[in-house]
């Protein structure tokens, strides 16, 4: 399928326009970015993972009612998905102490949390992404009460599917983080799940070892990001066909 003019290009994706009014082609990247893109990769083979991960999660999560962008697969690197409107405010689930939790409270990493706790980060890649309350949320014209209500369901539908799907391979789900965009179907409006779902937008850790199966792989240094979601992958039964050799990474100056 061919794409359309290109629309915008992030640190992991680009998007362009689709074959029809209201669809977008998604192209994976096989770039890899930590601390606010401070620290950057070329991974050989990434962005194919995340691409054939991502359609797992979100053909899963429509197929039990939870609404996606995603339409279809279109190759090893694209996605057909449907246009929306990002609401521009990163929504994190957090279900174990990591990360920036862990720091800001003092809390030991790997530990459980008394229920799922939901957190928004104002996307900004200038700032830092910085965590936001609720109040700036509605005061600042983000997003409706009502909105903020269904985000906060969503999410939590969200991760009782993907805790259930990754606990039956043997992985748990520490955090993760979604992008909600609004859509239009005549004159009502609904909110999808958006951007993408995958090792790079989630804590994973294998349950009986503790090892790291997500992107603090490549954050930490703690070994092959590709072997890291290649394993994901394989436990859930979706390695791409034909996927190329996962070389070393090319550091990118």
């Amino acid at each position: 399928m061919a794409r359309g003019k290109k629309l915008y290009e992030g640190k992991a994706k680009v998007l362009y326009q689709g074959p029809e009014p209201g669809t977008l082609i998604q192209y994976f990247k096989d770039d890899a970015t930590a601390f606010n893109a401070e620290k950057k990769d070329v991974i050989e083979g990434k962005g194919v993972l995340n691409n054939r991960l991502s359609e797992y999660f979100m053909t899963g999560l429509n197929a039990v009612g939870v609404p996606t962008h995603f339409i279809r697969a279109l190759n090893m690197r694209e996605q057909l998905v449907r246009q929306a409107e990002i609401i521009p405010l990163e929504v994190i689930v957090r279900n174990y102490a990591a990360g920036t939790l862990a720091k800001r409270l003092g809390l030991e990493e790997g530990v459980a949390l008394p229920r799922p706790i939901i957190e928004f980060c104002y996307k900004d890649d200038s700032l830092g992404d910085p965590l936001v309350a609720e109040e700036h949320i509605i005061a600042f014209g983000w997003a409706s009460q009502q909105d903020l209500d269904d985000m906060v369901a969503l999410a939590l539908r969200v991760n009782d599917f993907l805790s259930g799907v990754m606990y039956g391979v043997g992985i748990r789900v520490a955090d993760f983080k979604i992008e909600i965009g609004r859509v239009w179907d005549n004159d009502f409006q609904r909110l999808i799940v958006a951007d993408e779902i995958s090792p790079d937008s989630c804590r994973l850790w294998d349950i009986k070892t503790g090892e790291k199966l997500d992107k603090d792989v490549f954050r930490r240094d703690l070994g092959s990001l590709t072997e890291a979601y290649t394993e994901v992958a394989r436990r859930l039964g979706v390695l791409p066909t034909n996927a190329p050799q996962m070389g070393k990474p090319t550091l990118v100056n």
